[in-house]
């Protein structure tokens, strides 16, 4: 057998969808363009994350248009990365790729994100090489990479994007995983140390704004942070060590001072400094001990990543290639 007849591995699509009814006709009819010349064997699958326009309907259109289009509708909006969750857990296929559902990742970059996955690696990102964002955006994304990079504990975090493609045999890593709380990329590092990136090209917006603002990210970034590493407790630990000392050396100045001089440090501003810089760091240390005891919390309550109203899945034996 050539190389040419080895069978291409079949791809699983999941794009989360929330209030992008004006993008999914064009994004489908581009998936039909470039998936056929990557492989015979291909889905889409599409998750509803609570839209409140008609993207629901547009989504039911095209499962009946395209045999290969699988539609999913939560009961809610519960996050971008709790809908990539529920995809990922869905898709049947030996890849997965993620992407966005307003065009800004070209289908048609797919191919770039398959040759590293062939040669060995296990997680590829798809890198802008221009991003199409605001420059408070850009930096909140800094944001995220560094809390990435503390969580995942690997220095690809930098390259890490929502374009993204893995072997979905990655996914038994996080198989039982059921927190509200969820990061797809640390999910995957769980599973595999094993990244790669490619540059790709970033369309602008099609249409619409972008559903996340400077709160919803600096938030994801905190979730990240102490959802998955112990990094903030480390750090108050060394905040109070370091404070203790410092405590320490002001008591041997007030005791020294009093024995060469004999007199106390004067002064109402002095001791105001010093129980303010204490209770500062005493008040941060015990917020986040609070955002770790949350999340205790809510494990407990066993609150759902996610729950599924609707799961449109195609009949056993259908051929999902065919339109």
């Amino acid at each position: 057998m050539s190389i040419k007849d080895v069978p291409k591995p079949g791809i699983s699509v999941v794009i989360p969808v929330f209030n992008s009814h004006d993008t999914l006709d064009e994004l489908a009819a581009r998936l039909m363009q470039t998936l056929p010349t990557l492989t015979s064997s291909y889905e889409v699958i599409l998750v509803n994350d609570g839209s409140r326009d008609t993207s629901w309907q547009v989504i039911e259109s095209l499962s009946e248009e395209y045999q290969w289009v699988r539609c999913i509708n939560l009961m809610r909006n519960y996050g971008q990365h709790n809908a990539l969750l529920c995809g990922i857990r869905s898709a049947k296929y030996e890849i997965t790729v993620t992407m966005d559902d307003d065009l800004q990742h070209p289908p048609e970059e797919i191919g770039k994100l398959l040759g590293p996955l062939n040669k060995g690696f296990d997680v590829v990102y798809g890198t802008p090489m221009r991003q199409q964002h605001a420059l408070w955006r850009k930096f909140s994304s800094c944001l995220i990479r560094l809390a990435l990079r503390g969580a995942m504990g690997i220095k690809n975090a930098r390259n890490v994007s929502a374009f993204r493609a893995f072997h979905t045999s990655v996914r038994d890593a996080f198989s039982k995983y059921h927190s509200p709380f969820v990061s797809i990329d640390v999910l995957l590092a769980w599973g595999t140390t094993s990244f790669s990136s490619m540059p790709i090209n970033h369309d602008p917006r099609k249409g619409g704004k972008s559903n996340y603002n400077f709160r919803k990210l600096l938030r994801q970034a905190i979730n990240m942070t102490t959802g998955f590493t112990v990094l903030p407790l480390q750090l108050a630990s060394l905040l109070g060590f370091g404070f203790a000392v410092f405590g320490f050396l002001v008591l041997i100045y007030v005791i020294g001072r009093f024995i060469i001089e004999g007199g106390s440090v004067p002064g109402f501003p002095f001791l105001a400094s010093i129980v303010a810089i204490f209770s500062g760091v005493q008040l941060f240390s015990l917020g986040i001990i609070g955002e770790y005891l949350a999340r205790m919390h809510f494990n407990l309550m066993e609150k759902p990543a996610y729950v599924v109203r609707i799961q449109n899945s195609k009949p056993e034996g259908q051929d999902e290639t065919s339109d």
